[in-house]
């Protein structure tokens, strides 16, 4: 198989790779965007309400669809020690164990959504939606593994454009608080305080990890695919 040690440089997996996982980080950012402001109903003649849940549908399965492609493109790659079951069991590779980890926790999550979707009317509606809202945890998964792991998780457009991700879904969440009706004082508290928590942790945790000497070593990388420097 075609390695990074075997060419003079990138393979076309490789670029697959952080195409298709940009793609998916966007994809991701926008249904959760569509899912939290569903409730409020929001719509416009251009955009009836149906509309919008199929959208909100539609870009779901595009992005298992991208998710897919992103996880085959990196095991078929070969520059790091990525087989098919560290793409499905969580936290089993020896290449950076944690926030490759936490990519295949996303990526299981939305194979959940996606099966139990298909299995809705057998499994009741309860348990689908329960599930529904657990799958909601693969985004801030998933924004956590690209920082982690991402190729340019340290480069400025990269940096700029998980920000504006992280500032929409955390708009979107304000915007939710905002027009809550009969939510208690202490809750609409808790949630505004969260929408304000999540763009700061993600920058602090952005500037002390990728943008900080020696993050490579730091997260995981095998000192053998390092080629002697330790960006």
């Amino acid at each position: 198989m075609t390695t990074f040690a075997l060419t003079l440089g990138p393979t076309w997996y490789w670029y697959l790779t952080r195409g298709t996982g940009i793609v998916a980080l966007l994809l991701l950012t926008a249904i959760m965007v569509l899912g939290i402001l569903g409730p409020l109903r929001v719509s416009s003649p251009r955009w009836p309400r149906f509309a919008v849940e199929t959208l909100h549908r539609d870009l779901s399965l595009l992005a298992i669809l991208v998710i897919i492609a992103h996880v085959l493109t990196t095991v078929l790659d070969g520059y790091a020690p990525i087989s098919v079951i560290n793409a499905i069991v969580p936290f089993d590779s020896t290449y950076r164990t944690l926030w490759l980890g936490l990519g295949t926790v996303a990526f299981d999550l939305m194979l959940a959504l996606v099966i139990t979707s298909l299995l809705r009317r057998r499994i009741g509606h309860g348990t689908w939606r329960f599930i529904h809202w657990l799958a909601y945890a693969s985004w801030p998964i998933a924004v956590l593994h690209g920082i982690g792991t991402g190729s340019d998780a340290a480069a400025w457009w990269s940096v700029a454009l998980t920000a504006i991700c992280v500032l929409a879904v955390a708009g979107a969440g304000t915007i939710r608080v905002g027009r809550a009706i009969g939510l208690a004082g202490g809750w609409r508290t808790t949630a505004v305080i969260a929408t304000i928590a999540i763009p700061v942790a993600a920058a602090v945790f952005t500037i002390v990890g990728p943008l900080a000497p020696r993050w490579a070593s730091r997260a995981g990388t095998p000192q053998d695919l390092m080629s002697g420097s330790d960006k």
